[in-house]
């Protein structure tokens, strides 16, 4: 989608004849949407759960009720190859294959059975719920060894802490050089931007081109050396993984690696910025975090309720059918707003309020049934571990500014920086 096709859409959206938010306001590329989606989506919400958006060609489902129909609708495809070729899915497909990307798309989050069920069950026991605990020491280590490092007064929150400290753990457990982090957590924003680009933005295609190219190559000389020299790290296990007769070739360890680094990096960093700033923005939370660290778990959850750091989620219709209601035809694309289906107050009464005690928290952000985020529990431990450590060992902590940049990138909230101050 060229520049003046942009302009065109949001001047449609803005125009008398779109009473709801549509297109390109549903899109982090609309500066009021990118500041604070929520307001927007309860417009969206209240007026019109089920919304065909036809400037950007896609269903957009806002109710926490019918997002999770959509989830748990093991008829829909995670496919993004299926999809109609102007569709909102169809046009990340067709970008990631134009921009040398197809690799990650050819991961385990855009595979349906049986391959899904086949792959997943063969890079699934490290991020079991059992695993991750197992791993939980050596996350507190990590996130002490980074806060000895912090000195100054006035910090990035993001850069010096909640950006580094999910990308150390994932290198540790696929056995990734310490020198090459830095470069690998380059990459994977890199990729994050350029790969869920539905408008074909030149520059964000161009960049995570580069980034795939470059991570490819890398991951294809470590897996190489692992081959001559096993170890007992990730990518030796995906080498060495069968079941029955099943093994994984290069590509598809390459694939898993590569959604590994990318989902698993850049998520988790976005949802620690994403928890400071919460508590930082409301002290009550704050001081009753301070005053009952077992708090920490339920404020986790409330975090991701509150504001996750990837809010929405797509799938595409194989066939004919009627999803939550409504006709739905082959090749069309669905996206499933969960930053929306966490604030239904139908679901969780006063939901733009946080609070850290909230009963029966109800979210979406790890998606649903089969394709359930695998790395749900070590998003978890890493923010808890995180963000009790920080303000633990910063009982002053509180925020330089209050006014937010994030990155325009569609499917995830993801702030630039976040200064604070320790005093």
């Amino acid at each position: 989608m060229s520049a003046t096709t942009i302009e065109t859409a949001m001047d449609f959206a803005n125009s008398a004849e779109a009473p709801i938010p549509t297109g390109v306001q549903l899109t982090p590329f609309d500066k009021a949407f990118l500041n604070d989606p929520y307001p927007i989506l309860k417009r969206l919400r209240d007026a019109e759960p089920i919304h065909r958006d036809n400037t950007l060609s896609r269903w957009f489902v806002t109710g926490f009720d019918n997002v999770r129909e959509v989830l748990r609708n093991k008829d829909l495809s995670n496919d993004i190859n299926r999809a109609l070729p102007e569709s909102y899915t169809g046009r990340i497909a067709s970008n990631a294959k134009d921009s040398g990307m197809s690799i990650t798309i050819n991961s385990i989050l855009f595979m349906d059975d049986p391959d899904h069920r086949r792959l997943r069950s063969l890079v699934s026991k490290p991020f079991s719920a059992k695993a991750v605990e197992e791993l939980r020491p050596r996350i507190r280590a990590n996130v002490a060894e980074l806060l000895d490092t912090i000195t100054e007064a006035r910090f990035d929150a993001v850069e010096s802490f909640a950006a580094p400290l999910p990308v150390i753990v994932i290198s540790e457990m696929l056995g990734i050089d310490h020198a090459d982090r830095t470069t690998f957590k380059k990459w994977s924003e890199d990729i994050t931007a350029g790969l869920f680009n539905p408008l074909k933005l030149a520059e964000q295609s161009a960049r995570g081109a580069l980034a795939q190219q470059a991570l490819t190559e890398y991951l294809s000389r470590v897996i190489e050396t692992r081959r001559q020299q096993p170890g007992t790290d990730l990518i030796s296990t995906m080498i060495a993984a069968n079941e029955g007769d099943e093994r994984m070739t290069d590509s598809e360890i390459v694939s898993q690696c590569s959604l590994i680094l990318v989902a698993g990096n850049v998520t988790t960093s976005d949802l620690i910025a994403n928890g400071i700033k919460a508590l930082l923005q409301h002290p009550d939370q704050l001081a009753a975090l301070r005053a009952r660290p077992d708090l920490i778990v339920n404020a986790v959850e409330e975090v991701l309720r509150y504001d996750s750091s990837v809010i929405q989620a797509n799938r595409v219709v194989p066939a004919d059918t009627s999803v939550a209601g409504c006709p739905m035809h082959k090749g069309e694309s669905i996206t499933v707003s969960l930053a929306s289906a966490n604030r239904d107050p139908g679901t969780n009464p006063e939901p733009d309020r946080f609070d850290i005690r909230r009963k029966d928290i109800r979210h979406q952000s790890f998606g649903g049934s089969k394709h359930l985020c695998l790395g749900a529990h070590l998003a978890r431990v890493e923010t808890q571990e995180a963000v009790l450590a920080l303000i633990q060992r910063f009982p002053n902590l509180s925020l330089v500014e209050q006014e937010f940049n994030y990155r325009p990138v569609p499917s995830f909230r993801a702030l630039m920086q976040l200064w604070v101050r320790r005093e």
